[in-house]
């Protein structure tokens, strides 16, 4: 690191600037929101997950609320709408940041809902399509899975002896 045009003073020459704050672009500067983001977000009551670290839980009784951060994007799901809109509120004031409304997409996976028998769903069939189209696939037939549908799996059926394996 040099220091900045114009700063270089003869009795300085080798010595750098120390940055007080990230600057968005460098290479540390997404640890520094995240830190930032989990020591705000903790203030205001959520844990943070152990085993994936970008997921946070608030519980309040019977009142549920997750927050999932990927990069600078947050997806906030919950049983309660005015929780949620209270948990907007309060990151809008801490963070400069819109609200996009419901999620439909998230990491290329599609969200899809209804509301009438109370189902929410989770399909990847446009990012297939997207890795089918890139390796010129697309015209490929579909097959099925060499096993029947609705079979429940366990532990206890895997081969343990080597002639079980063959």
């Amino acid at each position: 690191m040099t220091q900045p045009e114009g700063f270089v003073t003869p009795e300085d020459a080798r010595k750098v600037c120390k940055l007080q704050r990230s600057i968005y672009g460098l290479k540390q500067a997404s640890r520094s929101w995240n830190l930032r983001f989990n020591e705000a977000i903790q203030e205001f009551g959520f844990i943070r997950n152990e085993d994936e670290p970008c997921v946070y839980k608030k519980f309040s009784g019977s009142i549920v609320s997750f927050l999932v951060l990927y990069a600078d994007d947050i997806l906030i799901i919950g049983n309660d709408i005015p929780t949620l809109q209270s948990i907007k509120t309060w990151l809008s004031s801490c963070f400069s940041m819109k609200d996009l409304g419901e999620a439909a997409y998230i990491l290329g996976v599609k969200i899809y809902r209804d509301r009438s028998r109370r189902l929410l769903g989770l399909s990847q069939s446009t990012y297939i399509d997207k890795v089918l189209k890139r390796f010129s696939m697309e015209e490929s037939k579909r097959g099925f899975l060499p096993i029947r549908h609705g079979i429940s799996l366990s532990k206890e059926m895997c081969p343990s002896t080597p002639q079980e394996r063959e």
